[in-house]
């Protein structure tokens, strides 16, 4: 195994096969690896992510770590207290995330551009050229996996390039969130005040997460005002637009629609193939065209699944010494694997799944019918096309007798929240998915 990234990629991807998409994102993804003895990984996390893991995940984090290793590793998550000291004093080559995020390595050389994300390329490098000037603030939004990360580092790169004594802050939503409730606990706001009022550049990743939180919404918008009334850039990036993210202050909301929103759709099969060809040969791995074509039909919507592909067959190679072919690429992607089909007709086997296995007419999963059995095969069939399509709310509604957004979101929450808590559900759901991906 070539690092400690390329560990932590499959342990990733093992976590996302074994617990969901849903959960993966919520408790696993804002993790970042720090450092690994052999026997001993120690663990990032904040406060609030690292009591429930310890509560409720540890033994998925535990069984990932030895399906990818062969052996049980012990698992120390790190005090909270000193990563949110981190977070607030972070600058773009160590701000939050800046483990998992490999900044010094996302540059605007190293992103693949197509038709999918040249507007959003093309805006990141006009802000990196003249911050503060050309759009203030920059929104880029798009589903989980497509560049958006990518983007932010890049500007990062390049503003320090030319600048190397310029204030850049690089942060997460979910970090910023747990600086306010530890600034407030400890009575530090002063001290957070003056770090984020008076920076050069705030870029903040998964904004979408201080939605709903008061105080820090409260203490993003003055900081907000403060930068750009100094004509200080702001870049954010979201899973969503900001007329999407719901219970979000209405005054941030006009706020991030004050300059330039930019989204990132999927790629096409070129761009795709390019990506998978790109990270091949940053691991030094010949790719025969086959398999790079096969990957790239197989996976379509995110581009960390096909650098995850990627790197699963370089560690096939060399753990294994696995020879590279279709066969080797189908066992690589096995677990992350697009399904080819028209989504309608993925949905459609989903609410006929769930119908099978709960009892409940499929007209019923869609009718406004609230009894408590239909109400939870509709949740479980919600939360199953959230899981392993790439619909948004919106368009996840209109499969489900048209109903809002916030009814999508809690029968997603919901279902994740009690599948975590009840092996039972967990694996009835999980059977439904096998069940679907195998029609």
């Amino acid at each position: 195994m070539e690092s400690l990234k390329e560990m932590w990629a499959l342990v990733c991807e093992r976590l996302k096969s074994t617990c969901g998409e849903v959960i993966y994102d919520i408790w696993f993804k804002p993790l970042e690896i720090i450092s690994f003895d052999g026997t001993k990984v120690e663990i990032s996390a904040s406060e609030f992510v690292k009591r429930i893991i310890e509560q409720k995940f540890m033994s998925d984090l535990a069984d990932a770590f030895k399906s990818v290793m062969g052996f049980d590793i012990e698992i120390s998550l790190v005090d909270p207290n000193a990563v949110a000291k981190a977070a607030a004093t972070a600058q773009a080559s160590g701000g939050a995330g800046s483990t998992s995020l490999s900044i010094e390595k996302n540059t605007f050389e190293t992103f693949v551009v197509g038709s999918s994300n040249k507007f959003a390329h093309a805006a990141a490098q006009a802000v990196a050229a003249t911050p503060g000037a050309a759009y203030n603030p920059l929104f880029i939004y798009g589903n989980s996996g497509l560049g958006k990360t990518h983007l932010l580092c890049a500007i990062s790169n390049e503003i320090k390039s030319k600048n190397p004594n310029a204030d850049i802050i690089f942060t997460r939503g979910e970090d910023f969130v747990s600086l306010i409730v530890d600034g407030i606990k400890e009575k530090t706001m002063k001290e957070i005040h003056n770090k984020y009022r008076n920076c050069d550049v705030l870029l903040v990743d998964d904004i979408q997460f201080i939605a709903g939180k008061e105080s820090t919404q409260e203490e993003f918008f003055h900081t907000f005002n403060a930068l750009t009334q100094d004509g200080k850039q702001i870049v954010l990036a979201s899973d969503r637009a900001p007329k999407d993210i719901e219970i979000l202050d209405e005054r941030l909301r006009n706020r991030f629609e004050w300059g330039l929103i930019a989204d990132i759709q999927p790629p096409d099969i070129e761009t795709r193939m390019a990506i998978i060809q790109r990270k091949a040969d940053t691991l030094g791995l010949e790719l025969p065209p086959d398999v790079v074509q096969f990957i790239a039909e197989k996976i379509k919507a995110n581009i960390r699944q096909l650098e995850g592909a990627v790197k699963k067959i370089n560690a096939l190679v060399n753990i294994e010494g696995s020879l590279i072919n279709i066969a080797m690429a189908q066992n690589a992607i096995r677990d992350i694997m697009t399904d080819s089909r028209p989504v309608s007709s993925i949905v459609s086997n989903i609410i006929s799944e769930t119908s099978r296995t709960f009892g409940v007419p499929q007209a019923d999963i869609i009718s406004k019918k609230k009894d408590a059995k239909t109400a939870r095969a509709r949740q479980v069939a919600i939360y199953i096309v959230r899981e392993i399509t790439d619909l948004t709310q919106k368009e996840i509604s209109e499969y489900f007798g048209g109903r809002d957004r916030t009814t999508i979101l809690y029968s997603v929450e919901t279902i994740a929240k009690d599948s975590a808590n009840d092996p039972s559900l967990k694996k009835t759901i999980d059977k439904i998915i096998k069940n679907v991906q195998e029609q």
